[in-house]
């Protein structure tokens, strides 16, 4: 490696598909999706359904249509749902949730730690019955990991009871699990452990897995059913998708690589630390620095070729298959002689 070379730490989405996906993709058996289901389609739907401990999925194009989908079906207007502070479904999604689904966002401080929510806040902000001018809180909308939060993991156990509290007062509970692979390989455990009791969850191919695009949305087989039709409706109908298809199934077989992106998430926020940069220990992929001036921050490691974003008011690093321990170790070295 060399000083002119990018290190692209910006997101776990910059990553390029490897030559076996390429591969993949080229040879996939492929079928037109909306007349006949695409045989690689149907492959990787039923594959993600087992992993999540569902019975259905549906591949989409995108994160934030999987998980407009599934607001879409489960809220009515006039409705309120609501998500821990700064969930992708209420920052970063264009209000998609208001404007589409109809519901009314609020916003729960993490009271229980980065990103998390307690049953007591929960239970506080769920309430008891409203007046006929008042909104009707419907609906729990978690996210394991927690982006903003610096990739902050939910372990079983919180979840299962925020789950409980949430259905023991009648609402429904969807899981934005876009790195929920992330949660899985840094807790230990399946991912079927960390979607008990949800009524739905969207997971990303696209992110530390490696795929080029595409999503999953999941639930029981009657929600896929409604959610089908709500992807056409938002023109996602798909043709011969088992060429997007065949890339989400070798995209599946990396999820144990992810424990290298956050060895390297470690070392980087290990050597920051080291350098004197204020930075929260990462639990997964993501390295969260706070700094005086985030703009100035990132002018300065732009200039000598590692990038990365703001969110939050801080600086966020994020490791990936596409980044070694080499790059990693190339970047440090890169800010201690700046």
């Amino acid at each position: 490696m060399t000083s002119a070379m990018i290190i692209d730490l910006r997101s776990d989405t910059v990553t390029a598909p490897d030559e076996r996906m390429r591969i993949a993709m080229a040879s996939a058996v492929v079928a037109d999706d909306v007349l006949d289901h695409d045989p690689t389609m149907r492959r990787l739907e039923e594959t993600v359904a087992d992993l999540l401990g569902v019975e259905a999925a549906l591949w989409v194009p995108s994160g934030s249509m999987g998980n407009v989908i599934a607001l879409m079906v489960h809220l009515r207007r006039g409705d309120r749902f609501l998500a821990p502070y700064a969930a992708h479904v209420l920052a970063n999604e264009l209000g998609a949730g208001a404007w589409l689904a109809g519901g009314m966002p609020e916003p729960l401080a993490w009271d229980a730690g980065p990103g998390r929510i307690s049953v007591e806040s929960l239970r506080a902000a769920i309430g008891g019955p409203v007046p006929y001018h008042g909104l009707n809180t419907t609906l729990l909308c978690l996210e394991n990991t927690h982006n903003a939060a610096g990739g902050a993991v939910t372990p079983p156990d919180e979840h299962a009871h925020l789950v409980a509290t949430a259905r023991e007062a009648g609402l429904t509970v969807h899981l934005d699990g876009a790195r929920l692979w992330n949660a899985s390989v840094a807790l230990g455990v399946p991912p079927a452990a960390l979607t008990v009791g949800a009524d739905t969850v969207q997971v990303c191919l696209s992110k530390g897995l490696g795929a080029p695009v595409g999503s999953v949305v999941a639930g029981s087989s009657s929600f896929v059913t409604e959610a089908r039709r709500v992807r056409k409706m938002l023109g996602g109908g798909v043709r011969q998708g088992g060429v997007l298809a065949a890339a989400g199934l070798i995209a599946l077989e990396n999820i144990e690589s992810l424990a290298d992106d956050h060895r390297n998430a470690r070392m980087l926020a290990d050597g920051l630390t080291a350098l004197g940069w204020d930075v929260s220990p990462p639990q997964t992929n993501i390295v969260m620095a706070s700094v005086p001036d985030v703009e100035h921050a990132l002018t300065g490691l732009h200039r000598i070729g590692v990038l990365a974003t703001p969110m939050a008011g801080r600086v966020r690093f994020v490791t990936h298959r596409d980044v070694s321990s080499d790059d990693i170790v190339e970047a440090l070295r890169r800010l201690e002689k700046e």
